[in-house]
């Protein structure tokens, strides 16, 4: 028959080792000396040997009190962990958020990170998807926060900034000059109809290099220069990188990347965090519209050119 061990008594047991007398671990305790002594004695007939060699005036482990001492405290730091994890000294609340898997990096990594570190005890459940199936689980209640990304006038989300959508391949990849071009996209991405409707327009023929569900193997066909693949401005990152075709390519207009927020979320935490993605994601809209420094560079004249005029 499986007997138990008592927690108390072993807690007991770890802070007299620990604290080296049954004085102060009853201090400790918060517990009367003979209590604590009493807890030992218990322990010790159910364990059914002596733990403590009380031959001499310091108190010393036995063998068998050295063994339990290594059991003991696994045993106490699982109940303490589970103890935190099911009671209101864990989680105070939880927010589900869902962004579209393209607009994940680089904008959100900083926003969970403050977020977790100003409200420690909120938990947050990050879904990253495709805008559709986003906007179908807030529908139904399963998300409190969503990104989307979406056209001009699609939707009715609060436009947090306008990015414009590029083309992308592997650094110095040659794949974009190949006709037909060759594309790599996600089947269920919501860019892809539209760039292949782009490439119809410009008369460029264009076929499908690869189809898959994972964004891994998409960017594994780009990246060794088999295909190109279209992102969000400023969301594209290494080792892709933004193709420069000098009109080669059809542009890709713009999206916008929307908010929408359940009308059942509610408090500060809540609050901090929509504050957090606003401040974000129109701060990766802006560092786009920047203007960049006009850098000229003057060409050394050949000396033999200087010489014969």
């Amino acid at each position: 028959m499986a007997r138990n061990l008592d927690l108390t008594a072993l807690r007991a047991f770890v802070t007299v080792v620990d604290v080296g007398g049954v004085t102060r671990a009853a201090g400790l305790l918060h517990l009367s000396q003979s209590a604590v002594s009493m807890q030992l004695k218990r322990l010790e007939e159910s364990v059914n040997a002596s733990l403590f060699d009380r031959t001499g005036r310091s108190l010393d482990l036995t063998a068998e009190g050295e063994q339990l001492l290594s059991y003991a405290r696994r045993m106490l730091e699982l109940n303490d962990t589970i103890w935190a994890k099911l009671t209101d000294a864990g989680l105070e609340g939880e927010i589900t958020l869902g962004v579209p898997h393209d607009v994940v990096l680089p904008a959100l990594p900083p926003v969970l990170q403050l977020f977790n570190a100003e409200f420690p005890r909120m938990k947050i459940t990050l879904i990253s998807s495709f805008t559709k199936a986003l906007k179908e689980e807030f529908t139904r209640g399963n998300c409190d926060v969503i990104l989307t990304t979406e056209e001009p006038g699609e939707g009715n989300g609060e436009t947090l900034c306008k990015l414009p959508l590029t083309w992308v391949g592997a650094p110095g990849g040659k794949a974009w000059r190949q006709r037909p071009v060759r594309l790599a996209f996600e089947e269920r991405c919501k860019f892809r109809a539209g760039v292949q409707a782009a490439l119809d327009a410009a008369g460029i023929p264009w076929e499908m290099a690869v189809t898959s569900e994972m964004s891994r193997t998409i960017d594994a066909t780009v990246v060794a220069d088999l295909a190109i693949h279209a992102r969000l401005a400023g969301t594209q990152m290494e080792p892709l990188a933004s193709i420069d075709h000098c009109g080669a390519l059809p542009d890709l207009g713009e999206n916008h990347v929307n908010l929408y927020v359940a009308e059942s979320l509610r408090g500060e935490p809540a609050e901090a965090l929509l504050r957090m993605l606003r401040q974000a994601y129109s701060g990766l809209g802006s560092a786009l519209s920047q203007p960049r420094p006009v850098v000229t560079t003057t060409l050394p004249v050949d000396f033999r050119e200087r010489r014969s005029s």
